[in-house]
C-alpha cells in the first residue's frame, strides 16, 4: 500500500513501539520480588537498577549504529539497512534481559550472582537506546521544523508507557509480577517486531505538517486524560477485572486512532503534490549550519562525539542532566520502597508507578510543544525550559522530603513533569546545537549523565542513608526514612538549573541566528 510509505505512517508505527517499551519505568512493581526472591538488601536492589539505568542511557553504540545503517533515506532499496534494523537490535537485547530475569524471578533457574543479574539488567536497559535512537531521529529527520513537537510525542508515548504497562500488569498477571516478567519478554517483542518495517526516514520538509502534529498531540491528551481517570477510578473505588477488560480495549482503540491522522495527512499530502502549488524543501531551516563568524558562543553544526565533547556547551549541558535527570530516575528508581516507608498500600503503590508515567508524558509532551511554540514566535532558546524544569523538580525533592500527608503523590507530580521534560528537550538541543548528522551518538553520550546521577543519586545517597536508619532486617518506616537524601537532591537540582541557564546565557546568540534564518527563508 502507498499509505504504508510515509512518514505519518512511521510515525504512528513509532508511537505504538514507544507505548510498549518503557518496562524500565516500572521496575517498582517487580523490584520487592528481586529483593525477596534474590535476599538483596536495598544497597544491592539500587545497585542492580543502576545498571539497568546504565543500559537504558549507554547509546553510544545505537548512535554509531544508527549513522552507519540509517543515516540516508529508507527508501533506498537496501534491505540491510534503515532505522528497522536498529531497533531489530534492541529487540534482541530486550528478549535476553527479560527472559533471564524472569527466569531468575520466579525460580526457573538457580538464583544468579549479583554481577549475572546486572547483566541481565544492563541487556533489559540497553534495548531501549536502540528503540528511542530509531524513533527520535527518525522523527527530527521527519519532522525536522517541529522537532521539538515531534520528539516530545514520540518520548512521551514512551514515559506513558509504563502506565498502559501497569494496565495489561492488572489485567494479565492479576497482580504477579513473575507473570508480569514474563509478559514484558513476549508480548512486546512481538509488538515491535510487527511494527518495526514502517519506521522509515523520509526527509522532507512539506507546509502543513503542524496540523496533523497537533493532530497526534490531541490524540496523546486525550490517551493521557483517558489513563488518569481509569487510574483515579481504580484507586477510589476499584474496579472489577470485567471492567478493566472492556477500559483496556478502548485504550487499545484511542492507541489506534493516530492511523485515522496518518491517512488524513497523506491524502492531502497526495493533493497537494498532484497540484504542486507548495514547495517541498529537504531540510529544516533551523538545523541549517550557522556560519563560523555567527557562532562564537555555540559549536558549529553537524559534529561528530568527538569535536561535540571538546566544547564547554556539552559539559554544560551534561552537568545539568547528572543533576536533573539523575536525581529523576533516582526517584522513580526508590518511589515503591519511598511508599512503603509510608506505610502505602499496594493499591496506591500501583497507583504511583502508573501516575509517574502520565506526569512523565506531560512533561515530555509539553516541554517539546512549548519550547517548539516560544522557539518559533519569540525566539526563546531551548535551554530556558530545562531550568525551569530543574527549578520545579527542586520543589518537588522538597514536598516529598517535608513527608506530610498526599506529599509523595504531590512531590512525584513535581519531579515526573520536570524528569520527563529533559528527554523531550535534551535530544532536541543537541540536534540544535550539534547537528543532526550524528545526533543520536551525542544524545546518548549525554544520556550517560542519567545513570551517573542515577549511581550518585541511588547508591550513594538514598542507599547510603537509608540502610543507615534501617533497623536489622534492612526496613525503615516513617518520613525520616529518605528525608535527607530529597534535601540533597533537591539542592543538586538547584545546582543543575544554575548550570543550565549558563547554557541558556551562551546560547541566546546561536539562537536568535536560527530563528532569523527561518524568518527569512
Amino acid at each position: 500500500m502507498e499509505i504504508a510509505n510515509t512518514k505519518w505512517v512511521a510515525a504512528t508505527a513509532s508511537m505504538w513501539i514507544e507505548s510498549f517499551i518503557g518496562a524500565s519505568y516500572t521496575f517498582g512493581i517487580y523490584s520487592s520480588l528481586l529483593k525477596s526472591s534474590q535476599s538483596y538488601d536495598q544497597s544491592t536492589l539500587d545497585t542492580i537498577s543502576v545498571y539497568k539505568d546504565i543500559g537504558a542511557n549507554a547509546g553510544i553504540l545505537s548512535g554509531l549504529f544508527y549513522t552507519a545503517v540509517a543515516s540516508g533515506r529508507s527508501g533506498n532499496g537496501r534491505f540491510f539497512s534503515g532505522p528497522w534494523l536498529v531497533i531489530f537490535v534492541g529487540l534482541l537485547q530486550w528478549l535476553v534481559g527479560y527472559g533471564f530475569i524472569w527466569m531468575a524471578a520466579s525460580g526457573v533457574i538457580e538464583p544468579p550472582p549479583v554481577a549475572v543479574m546486572c547483566l541481565f539488567m544492563f541487556f533489559a536497559g540497553h534495548c531501549q537506546p536502540f528503540f528511542n535512537t530509531a524513533i527520535v531521529v527518525t522523527a527530527i529527520r521527519n519532522f525536522s521544523d517541529y522537532g521539538g513537537t515531534a520528539v516530545g510525542i514520540m518520548k512521551g508515548y514512551l514515559g506513558l508507557s509504563g502506565a498502559i504497562l501497569v494496565q495489561m500488569y492488572h489485567i494479565f498477571c492479576e497482580g504477579d509480577p513473575a507473570n508480569y516478567l514474563l509478559l514484558l519478554a513476549v508480548v512486546p517483542s512481538i509488538f515491535i517486531l510487527t511494527m518495526m518495517p514502517f519506521v522509515r526516514a523520509y526527509d522532507t520538509v512539506i507546509p502543513g505538517h503542524k496540523k496533523y502534529l497537533n493532530g497526534l498531540s490531541s490524540i496523546s491528551l486525550i490517551v493521557v486524560t483517558y489513563l488518569m481517570v481509569v487510574i483515579l477510578v481504580e484507586n477510589v473505588i476499584g474496579m472489577p477485572r470485567s471492567m478493566k477488560i472492556c477500559s483496556f480495549t478502548l485504550l487499545v482503540l484511542l492507541l489506534a486512532s493516530p492511523l485515522l491522522v496518518a491517512v488524513r495527512a497523506h491524502n492531502e499530502e497526495k493533493e497537494r503534490l498532484l497540484s504542486l502549488d507548495f514547495p517541498v524543501t529537504e531540510r529544516s531551516t533551523l538545523l541549517d549550519t550557522p556560519k563560523p563568524n555567527d557562532v562564537d558562543v555555540v559549536t558549529t553544526n553537524d559534529m561528530n562525539v568527538l569535536e561535540a565533547i571538546c566544547t564547554i556547551n556539552f559539559w554544560l549541558l551534561f552537568l545539568a542532566m547528572i543533576c536533573g535527570m539523575g536525581s529523576g530516575l533516582a526517584t522513580i528508581n526508590n518511589i515503591r520502597q519511598v511508599g512503603e516507608s509510608l506505610r502505602y498500600s499496594t493499591v496506591q503503590l500501583n497507583s504511583l508507578v502508573s501516575l509517574w508515567s502520565i506526569w512523565s508524558f506531560l512533561g515530555r509532551f509539553g516541554a517539546g510543544y512549548i519550547s517548539d511554540a516560544y522557539l518559533h514566535s519569540h525566539g526563546w532558546p531551548r535551554p530556558a525550559f530545562i531550568t525551569i524544569s530543574l527549578v520545579i523538580m527542586a520543589l518537588g525533592h522538597i514536598v516529598m522530603a517535608s513527608g506530610l500527608l498526599g506529599s509523595l503523590y504531590i512531590g512525584s507530580l513535581l519531579v515526573g513533569l520536570a524528569y520527563g521534560s529533559q528527554w523531550a528537550l535534551m535530544p532536541t538541543i543537541t540536534s540544535e546545537i550539534f547537528g543532526i548528522l550524528h545526533m543520536g551518538t551525542i544524545f546518548y553520550t549525554i544520556g550517560i549523565a542519567s545513570p551517573v546521577g542515577s549511581y550518585i543519586f541511588s547508591v550513594k545517597v538514598i542507599g547510603y542513608f537509608y540502610d543507615k536508619v534501617a533497623s536489622e532486617d534492612h526496613s525503615c518506616y516513617g518520613s525520616h526514612c529518605f528525608r535527607t537524601s530529597f534535601v540533597i537532591m533537591a539542592v543538586m537540582s538547584v545546582l543543575g538549573s544554575l548550570i543550565s541557564f549558563v547554557l541558556f546565557l551562551r546560547a541566546k546568540k546561536f539562537y536568535a541566528t536560527l530563528v532569523a534564518k527561518r524568518i527569512l527563508k
